[in-house]
């Protein structure tokens, strides 16, 4: 098991746009590895490539409790978007910190594998809202900068209306 260090709010890395990865080869391979290790070891559900200081469009994401959900997204993009849903959201690079954050119910996306085959997801709640969120981070935004709020210490140790949002109905 190999982890990288995360790279923490006020390094610019987290602020650039990353280019596509264009080789999917071994070197490609062991950074996704790290990368998913580097995610279980922090327990965060999701990393992307600025985080740990490489500025290329990978992501990893994995919100079971068993660890046998990873996704790994290379060069990813969410093609469809439907509903919202409102939650509370804290970030491996934002250490000590959560807001209150608004992203789609439902997303679909299309991204390769570590291979280079193309694939498509649709996804919903919490996987949806880490895989936006990762994907942000890809583009230099992190999630305070699209927050509605900002959660006191009081409120990350306890109970946020927002946690009694229920999910969107189907129509």
């Amino acid at each position: 098991m190999a982890t990288r260090k995360i790279v923490t709010v006020g390094d610019d890395t987290l602020r650039k746009v990353c280019r596509p990865q264009e080789k999917f080869d071994l070197r490609l391979a062991i950074l996704l590895k790290d990368m998913a290790d580097t995610m279980y070891k922090a327990e965060g559900v999701g990393l992307a490539g600025p985080q740990v200081g490489i500025l290329r469009r990978v992501a990893v994401v994995d919100v079971t409790e068993d660890h046998k959900g990873l996704l790994e997204l290379v060069n990813p993009e969410i093609i469809e978007r439907e509903g919202c849903q409102t939650g509370r959201e804290g970030c491996l690079s934002v250490p000590g910190r959560q807001g209150v954050v608004t992203r789609p119910m439902k997303v679909k996306v299309r991204y390769q594998t570590r291979k280079g085959q193309w694939m498509e997801l649709e996804t919903e709640g919490f996987e949806a809202r880490a895989i936006c969120h990762e994907l942000d981070h890809l583009d230099g935004r992190l999630y305070i900068d699209v927050m509605d709020r900002e959660l006191t210490q009081e409120e990350i140790e306890g109970h946020i209306p927002e946690d009694d949002q229920p999910e969107e109905e189907e129509e």
